[in-house]
């Protein structure tokens, strides 16, 4: 099973529907989860996104949008933005909304979430605009959370990027905490020093895949990772064995993740 577990749509469009999503990101794939976005106020994006994956209960997974300094966070007012609207997990945006990790409502959230056994992905890294507060980007925040809420199923986002070598320490460190291998298939520089260091540091088996759908297509992403010892051939640069990349690539994140079908 190929899941992507890192792909968008814009819900604040009218008709999320005439995306490109369905056609180059869902149907490249067995699954992909779709990651609500902070367009508006985090409810309304929320059930625009649950029609939108009622539509494609077969090939989509939806991750509701959580702003804990703004919305309620209890395990009722939680429950009500996902089981109730069939979504099957969270997704912060710390950096772009300005709170740090381990702000005290934040942590009230996580305690919610660990109860209703919802994964939370820190989508924290990637293109960040001027406002964003790049401090609250760095994987290193979450070791906190990790430590206290043990049970819940953390991903780091995009690798963390441009604090990689924290998310592969995180990852190491944590048995919860896992990290999402989104590429750009034209930054062969940059792929080969993430997924060399994963290798090196022994924790390839904590990276799930994501393309970062529209930024990325699944399609490219894949062949991308499993040309990877072609890309630099013609060097004596070290290779990583295939089989480890191939693993990532078919690795059945919903599992991981502790997701029912």
């Amino acid at each position: 099973m190929i899941v992507d577990c890192h792909t968008h749509i814009n819900c604040a469009a009218e008709n999320v529907e005439a995306s490109e999503h369905l056609t180059s990101a869902a149907e490249t794939v067995d699954i992909c989860i779709v990651l609500a976005a902070p367009e508006d106020p985090s409810q309304e994006i929320n059930k625009k996104l649950s029609e939108y994956i009622g539509k494609h209960k077969e090939k989509m997974i939806g991750f509701a949008v959580i702003d804990p300094t703004k919305d309620k966070t209890s395990v009722k007012n939680l429950a009500a933005s996902t089981e109730k609207m069939g979504l099957k997990g969270t997704v912060l945006y710390c950096s772009r909304c300005g709170f740090h990790p381990a702000h005290s409502r934040a942590m009230r959230f996580y305690e919610s979430a660990q109860e209703l056994g919802l994964p939370v992905f820190f989508h924290n890294a990637g293109a960040l605009g001027p406002e964003a507060v790049l401090n609250y980007a760095q994987p290193y925040l979450l070791d906190e959370v990790a430590r206290e809420f043990s049970n819940l199923k953390i991903v780091i986002g995009t690798m963390g990027a441009p604090f990689i070598e924290q998310t592969l320490s995180m990852v190491a460190k944590h048995k919860n905490v896992y990290a999402d291998l989104t590429i750009k298939p034209g930054n062969v520089w940059q792929i080969y020093n993430m997924v060399i260091a994963a290798h090196e540091s022994g924790v390839m088996d904590k990276l799930l895949f994501g393309s970062g759908f529209p930024f990325g297509k699944a399609k490219e992403c894949i062949e991308t990772l499993l040309s990877f010892n072609k890309l630099l051939a013609d060097t004596n640069l070290p290779t990583v064995p295939r089989g480890d990349i191939q693993n990532i690539i078919e690795r059945d994140t919903l599992t991981v993740l502790g997701i029912k079908k």
